[in-house]
């Protein structure tokens, strides 16, 4: 084969199980055969749609088996893949399908709405004025698999190197804007294999994915690495405590990925002590410090966690804390993954000693190749190769590193990612609102949420709560405040940069 990337994972999977199963969706299972089919058939209709190398492809939607049909046939065409999240509000997703240029957007039926309101449809300006989309899929329907039985299941051999970009994933930006990360294939199969080396993953994995798709740690440190493997992936379309007990039970789900959040839910549901977890192997925790009792509730029903820490920029794994570890290095993120190598330096680019704290470099494979059409910010990221995470890390004698906070001020909102300065920049335009900035504070079942401390206008008397209201549909929902402070002044330095460590300690308790 010709093609070196993801596109070419159903064809190689297929030839070697090809009656496996590689997708369950509700009552419906994909083998590895008819997933190799099913993308090869969505890859020729796409480019009987026009798509051609390099092409951005959007999905939006939840985990459903046409989302990685759409990813492996994007790598099939060397298009790029795109995945939207779902929770933002429809002006960001317009935002990201104007700035990566995507002229193809896939949705599941929910999201119907919202794809019309930012693209008009077919390529014509939606509510939101130009993306330039020109073709609007609808999938999980009879249009879509009417689609596929028309297209052609020839092989496609289009030639894909493991430089080419295979995703842009959006972070979140200091500035204000998502930014772009591009992962190329080379990056995501090296992740995977770190993932295979460190989480010991075996043929016969079958992972519940209730994490969203959307998310690198869902698609990346589970579903690709099982997938890679040729275990089965069953898809859930949201998280439900419940009902992941339940599908742990109907499928033996021997792995799973989730945010700290999501492990506390399900230890919290009322069928907890006494569902039957006896299949469970591996649990990878992820995207927030996992709290030392949700460690202990687990190890009590004979389960422990895989902890880690990562970037989407890094695809994402960089550190990784093994089970063996768990309880004796708790509240460290572990070592750096086999195929990745990190630094913690001092601003000198220096390195720390033992117990000082210094700010997180990471190299691989698997770092991203940088952010979507932006130069500037690429090169800034970047220090003689290494990618400066701008967290801030110590490194214990034995070499396990644990991360004591951020030299950003980035918040970790149960497992999403938000930044202060997207937010502030929402709030400024409120007509009441002069100054404002936007802190994190303790929550018991987020780990944190935002808070807005504003300087009200001149002359006006703002109503917190309709503030806030006037957030909504321009932000994602977890994005918004849950509450907001009005001070007459926020504290700033005498050149007058804002001491934002001085307004935590003042309005950051919870």
């Amino acid at each position: 084969m010709r093609n070196e990337g993801l596109g070419s994972w159903p064809a190689r999977r297929a030839r070697k199980t090809p009656h496996r199963t590689a997708l369950i969706h509700g009552s419906a299972t994909v083998t590895y055969g008819a997933l190799h089919e099913r993308t090869t058939r969505l890859a020729h209709a796409l480019r009987t749609a026009g798509v051609r190398r390099g092409d951005r492809i959007a999905y939006l939607g939840p985990n459903h088996p046409a989302f990685l049909e759409t990813l492996f046939a994007a790598g099939l065409l060397g298009a790029v893949f795109v995945p939207l999240n779902t929770r933002l509000a429809a002006p960001e997703i317009a935002y990201q399908l104007a700035d990566s240029g995507a002229g193809v957007l896939l949705h599941s039926p929910a999201h119907a709405a919202t794809a019309e309101s930012v693209t008009g449809g077919h390529g014509r300006p939606g509510a939101l004025g130009t993306t330039g989309v020109r073709t609007v899929v609808e999938t999980g329907g009879d249009a879509y698999e009417e689609l596929l039985a028309a297209s052609s299941a020839e092989p496609l051999d289009e030639p894909v190197s493991p430089q080419d970009v295979c995703v842009i994933m959006y972070t979140s930006g200091t500035t204000g804007r998502p930014k772009g990360a591009m992962l190329t294939h080379g990056n995501l199969v090296w992740n995977a294999v770190n993932v295979l080396v460190d989480h010991d993953l075996l043929a016969d994995e079958t992972a519940l994915v209730s994490a969203p798709l959307f998310h690198t740690g869902a698609l990346n440190m589970l579903a690709l690495p099982v997938l890679l493997k040729g275990g089965a992936c069953v898809l859930a379309e949201s998280f439900d405590p419940g009902g992941t007990l339940e599908l742990v039970e109907r499928h033996g789900v021997t792995s799973m990925f989730g945010v700290p959040t999501m492990f506390d839910r399900i230890a919290r549901h009322p069928r907890w002590a006494t569902a039957d977890l006896s299949s469970l192997r591996l649990l990878n925790c992820g995207g927030a410090p996992v709290p030392t009792p949700l460690i202990a509730a687990y190890q009590e029903r004979g389960l422990t966690f895989l902890q880690g820490y990562g970037m989407t920029e890094a695809s994402p794994g960089t550190l990784f804390l093994d089970a063996e570890h768990g309880v004796t290095k708790a509240g460290s993120a572990g070592v750096p993954h086999f195929f990745t190598d990190v630094r913690v330096v001092r601003p000198d680019l220096t390195p720390a000693a033992a117990g000082e704290t210094g700010e997180v470099l990471v190299r691989g494979p698997h770092v991203m190749a940088g952010y979507w059409g932006l130069p500037e910010e690429t090169a800034a990221a970047f220090t003689d190769g290494w990618f400066r995470s701008g967290d801030a890390a110590r490194v214990d004698a034995d070499g396990y590193v644990t991360i004591v906070d951020r030299f950003t001020d980035m918040i970790i909102s149960g497992g999403e990612n938000i930044y202060p300065a997207e937010v502030e920049d929402a709030l400024l335009a409120h007509p009441d609102v002069a100054e404002c900035a936007v802190i994190g504070v303790p929550d018991e079942k987020w780990g944190e949420t935002a808070r807005a401390v504003v300087v009200a206008r001149e002359g006006t008397a703002p109503d917190p709560a309709a503030v806030l209201a006037s957030l909504t549909g321009r932000l994602a929902k977890y994005k918004i405040p849950r509450s907001l402070v009005l001070v007459d002044a926020l504290p700033r330095t005498a050149s007058g940069k804002l001491l934002k460590h001085a307004l935590r300690a003042r309005h950051g308790a919870r």
